[in-house]
């Protein structure tokens, strides 16, 4: 729960308050449920006092599938109308609630979040509050009474204490920025009211040049926003500079301000030649007997046509859009010249399919997962719709080939003979694998060695066969194998030994090598019993080193360069590291879609970190929205083939000092991939050369992701914060 307005008319939500706050940290406390407890009469001598800041299984209480009730005392002085230029709206400050909470002010409901036991629709927990108008008692005893239902620990109150407040009419502004491109580039400003009393003030914007310093663009504009009624002003700006918006609202009445800084979205990445040009490593590795599939990313104007010399026998390839197939059944090495042509040109490329046992995944996948957009929602036509996305903007023509279901596609019980069973949402899995493949796309699933996913849908305990020719008769090609679930069982394990945390991997991994076709084996544990020691053991192509990523610079952060470093031994041809999925372009984890919270800085940092790791790259978001930025990350070649590298060798930390970091990893052709990233609060200038000695003896600097050659002159520059330069030196 969050914070709660009190209007003569409407009630509202806000987040902030001001410096006259009334505060409260501890509440009367009672197991139990009675709804007599909300009433301000209610005699609470004997209830126990808590602290209302930290949740109540941290102060002694065990309350799984229950309630409790908080109950808070408070004299809300008239003063604080004293001065107010607005004297119809109190802010309320509640601690958040977890899981579901009710609350009352002296007896009136005023607030809740999620769905009691009881409620229409039964349990379940939300944010945020929906509120209902309530009455203050001025300069007397007021009663908040709280009720939670608590599904599993941690429960109860938590974060931050009670305030009260009586806000300024500036308050209620908050500003909100969309960037964006609709054929020009500009940011849209709006500023919203959420009060009854209409501001009066100025707002002024600049838009600044981060390399240089200068200032190119401003604007000032006297605006008036009431509640209902928001102001919007639009800002254009220059989309091939690294830009950085001010906007300033300064209230006439109060003299006060409010400001917002937001770096704007930037393309470095050059625009493709009209003329075809492969975007691939050059090689691809199958097990003897499997389906060959094998889309060529090839980019460049279609229609384009695609012809192979000296092919090999039991192999196709498709002339329209270059997908190979076919099936060899004894291990050796093919390699053969694919030629690529358009009205515009022709390119060609050396390429090399390795056939053998330990073949699989030669370097880390490309492609799509579902749950970072649309987590449980996810559906048999959302999943068709982003694979043609994914072909129709140019994704596929750089390698992103993987289009993986997540959670959510399980029935709610299996077929009679056992066999795994798909909800209303999928109506053919086979139907699904066939249409992906005849687009030379692959097709991966969800399960978990539990009895339950992690969304709470079927898994595979004690059907792990079943499950494996499941899969293969759809055709699966990848399997994510996520540890919910398999926590129930592993709490049955007198030894909680590394060997119990292997046991189930290892048994489905059995039986996935017994199909017929290659299923790259995905193990999402978050790095329990250090899995990067085990995990190529049980032939796994990779392993979750981590909890699950979220679109923060911390999540970020956390996962990316703290929780890496150390791992590049674990990773190489074959098994990787997995750092987590792609958290750029539109992102929502539900069927409601937003922007990446990553600033644009942020964005740059995380593909080229994701890409120095050979991580696997999957993208999270919903390919059909993807912008021109968005697409600019994840389409350029020189970038793409640092991640793609056939030496198979993960970057790791080589220097760490003040707000920089430095990670390098080795290239194939000899030369060496180097991110320099500024993971500090301000812009850094850096001098390359001093930083990285490797650059003083090479004989070229190329920027990856402008794709040029840096000058002498270029050595030196700016790094914004969360910002990075990508480097290759030969």
């Amino acid at each position: 729960m969050k914070r709660i307005l009190l209007t003569a008319c409407v009630a509202l939500m806000w987040l902030q308050a001001n410096a006259q706050d009334v505060s409260v940290s501890t509440a009367l406390f009672q197991r139990g449920d009675d709804l007599s407890w909300a009433q301000p009469g209610q005699d609470d001598a004997s209830w126990r006092e808590i602290d209302i800041t930290r949740n109540w299984d941290k102060q002694g209480l065990e309350i799984n599938d229950g309630y409790g009730w908080y109950r808070i005392h408070v004299k809300i002085p008239s003063a604080l109308l004293r001065g107010a230029d607005q004297q119809k709206v109190v802010v309320f400050n509640l601690p958040k609630a977890d899981d579901v909470d009710e609350c009352y002010l002296n007896g009136k409901l005023i607030g809740k979040t999620g769905g009691m036991p009881g409620d229409k629709g039964g349990y379940h927990s939300a944010y945020p509050v929906a509120v209902k108008g309530g009455g203050i008692r001025w300069d007397e005893d007021n009663v908040i009474a709280i009720r939670v239902y608590n599904g599993g620990e941690p429960g109860g109150l938590f974060d931050n204490p009670l305030t009260v407040t009586v806000p300024s009419a500036i308050d209620g502004l908050s500003m909100h920025f969309t960037d964006v491109n609709d054929g020009k580039s500009h940011c849209d400003i709006e500023l919203r009211n959420a009060y009854p009393l209409t501001a009066s003030g100025t707002l002024s914007v600049t838009v600044t040049d981060r390399e240089t310093g200068a200032k190119v663009g401003s604007l000032t504009k006297k605006i008036s926003p009431a509640q209902g009624r928001p102001v919007r002003v639009s800002v254009p700006y220059d989309r091939q500079k690294s830009c950085l918006l001010t906007a300033t609202y300064a209230d006439a009445k109060s003299g006060r301000s409010i400001s917002r800084r937001l770096p704007l979205k930037y393309i470095l990445t050059p625009a493709a030649p009209a003329a075809p040009r492969f975007n691939g490593a050059g090689v691809f590795g199958v097990r003897p007997g499997s389906p060959v599939i094998y889309r060529f990313p090839v980019s460049g104007e279609r229609p384009m046509r695609f012809a192979a010399d000296n092919l090999p026998a039991g192999l196709t390839l498709s002339e329209s859009d270059g997908v190979l197939s076919g099936k060899i059944d004894r291990n050796c090495e093919l390699t053969f010249t694919v030629t690529a042509e358009n009205a515009k040109g022709r390119a060609q490329q050396e390429f090399t399919l390795k056939v053998g046992e330990r073949m699989m995944a030669l370097t880390p996948p490309m492609g799509w997962n579902s749950w970072n957009c649309w987590a449980l929602s996810v559906s048999q036509e959302k999943v068709m719709s982003s694979a043609q996305a994914l072909i129709d903007k140019g994704l596929a023509d750089y390698g992103y080939c993987y289009m993986n279901i997540d959670d959510g596609w399980e029935a709610e019980t299996r077929n009679p003979d056992g066999t795994i069973a798909v909800n209303g949402k999928f109506p053919s899995m086979k139907a699904l694998g066939d249409w992906l493949h005849a687009r030379g796309l692959k097709f991966g699933i969800y399960s978990s060695p539990g009895d339950y996913t992690c969304g709470g849908y079927l898994g595979s305990i004690d059907h792990e066969q079943q499950d494996a020719e499941s899969y293969n008769s759809w055709g699966i090609d990848y399997l994510k194998y996520d540890w919910c679930g398999y926590g129930r069982e592993h709490a049955k394990e007198k030894d909680k030994g590394v060997a119990s945390y292997v046991r189930p991997y290892l048994l489905m991994q059995k039986f996935l090598r017994e199909q017929p076709r290659d299923i790259f084996y995905s193990l999402c544990q978050y790095g329990m019993a250090k899995v990067w020691e085990w995990g190529q053991f049980v032939d796994a192509n990779s392993w979750r080193t981590t909890g699950d990523i979220n679109d923060t610079w911390q999540s970020m952060y956390d996962i990316g360069f703290r929780q890496q470093a150390g791992l590049a031994p674990y990773a190489a041809p074959g098994h990787w590291n997995d750092p987590d999925m792609l958290i750029v372009g539109k992102v929502g984890w539900s069927s409601s879609l937003r922007d990446s919270r990553l600033t644009p800085d942020e964005q740059y940092t995380h593909i080229t970190l994701w890409t120095l790791l050979a991580a696997n790259m999957l993208i999270g978001c919903d390919i059909a929205q993807m912008d021109d930025f968005t697409l600019n990350l994840l389409c350029n070649n020189e970038v793409n083939a640092v991640n793609q590298d056939v030496l198979g060798k993960q970057a790791d930390r080589v220097s760490k000092e003040g707000g920089i970091e430095v990670w390098a990893r080795p290239l194939a052709d000899g030369s060496q991939a180097i991110g320099i990233f500024n993971v500090g609060r301000e812009d850094i200038t850096v001098d390359i050369k001093a930083l990285v000695p490797a650059v003083a003896g090479s004989q070229s600097v190329r920027d990856l992701w402008r794709q040029t050659d840096l000058s002498a002159g270029e050595m030196k520059c700016v790094i914004p914060t969360h910002g990075c330069k990508y480097l290759k030196v030969k």
